[in-house]
């Protein structure tokens, strides 16, 4: 099969295309017939060394893709075999991504997809669906499992909108039942934030963005799913009610956070880090159940007519998908994979 590998750190040079034998699924485990891999962040800091240093003498990154299931391992039901299914963390503590013509899984990790979804929605749930998921779910008197009408009566602030994990935020708290407001950089994000399904787009370099926020939900946010930490505490502070949650699954450009304890304790606030890796194996799980059942109701579709455009690159282009991903390209990045 064809597969990507990187052996060594460092910048999208060090990726490369190779042959290697077909694996074979050990207990427990089903091996997929790769039609699409998704880049995330997480895959081009991995595969720089940033944050977390290469595990393997040899990489296959990208945890997201879809496929179908050809061969299961001992202890699975044999009639997955040709299950379409959507993957989740496939390169967490394994050498095997999902850059490759076949990859291996930890079955669990194989989630059926409905005939009605595409590969491509498949390989863009992954990390952003459960990020976003995650993000929804750590109030101190919200949900822990999310459905239509966990939400209901909730405000949600999805930071970033038109970013990958702002746009499954919107998709999964409009489907949970939220008021969805999400806050951009401009007119083409804006167009993009509302094809996601956000109730209320505010441009945060426009006019005063807090006394905006504050005028469509005056009683305050009730979570704020944060992308820019240091860059946006004091706006998402001034929006908060008491005890609302800041859910922070990034720090894009890397602003120093300070904080004023005062201010906090006065608001009760929650601050959740969120990081799926060490989330905990009983949170994916949940966090997958309750994605695949909005993926059936139909509620996390993609491409740029539901606000998230594709870009994609064959195979043989990887190492140009991970400098989209890194240059912040617009949309989902994919990887298309030869049948």
């Amino acid at each position: 099969m064809k597969a990507i590998i990187y052996r060594d750190n460092g910048g999208p040079e060090v990726l490369q295309l190779v042959d290697r034998e077909l694996p074979p699924p050990g207990p427990g485990e089903v091996r997929v017939r790769v039609a699409v891999s998704g880049v995330n962040p997480t895959d081009w800091k991995g595969r720089s060394g940033a944050g977390h240093p290469k595990q393997f003498p040899e990489v296959t990154p990208h945890h997201d893709g879809a496929g179908t299931i050809d061969a299961v391992g001992a202890g699975i039901d044999p009639g997955r075999v040709g299950q379409r299914v959507w993957l989740l963390m496939a390169a967490a503590g394994r050498p095997t991504g999902t850059a490759a013509e076949f990859t291996v899984v930890p079955a669990e990790q194989a989630v059926p997809l409905p005939d009605e979804a595409g590969f491509d929605v498949g390989a863009a749930l992954g990390v952003p669906a459960l990020t976003a998921h995650r993000a929804l779910t750590v109030a101190e008197d919200g949900p822990r499992r999310l459905r239509p009408g966990a939400l209901d009566g909730k405000v949600v602030l999805a930071a970033g909108g038109a970013g990958a994990v702002g746009h499954a935020v919107i998709q999964l708290a409009r489907w949970a039942g939220a008021t969805v407001i999400s806050t951009v950089s401009g007119p083409d994000k804006a167009r993009l934030a509302t094809a996601a399904g956000a109730h209320h787009v505010i441009n945060y370099r426009e006019g005063d963005p807090a006394a905006a926020i504050r005028e469509l939900a005056p009683d305050g946010v009730d979570i704020v799913a944060e992308v820019a930490l240091g860059a946006n505490l004091a706006l998402d502070l001034a929006v908060l009610r008491t005890r609302g949650t800041i859910s922070t699954y990034a720090h894009d450009g890397g602003r120093p956070v300070e904080l004023d304890v005062l201010q906090n304790m006065v608001l009760n606030t929650r601050f959740q880090f969120l990081v799926l890796y060490t989330a905990g194996q009983d949170v994916l799980a949940a966090a997958a159940e309750d994605v695949a059942a909005a993926v059936r109701d139909g509620a996390l579709p993609v491409g740029p007519e539901h606000g998230l455009p594709l870009v994609r690159f064959p195979l043989d282009r990887t190492s140009d998908a991970h400098r989209a991903v890194e240059s912040g390209a617009v949309g989902k990045v994919l990887v298309d994979i030869p049948s």
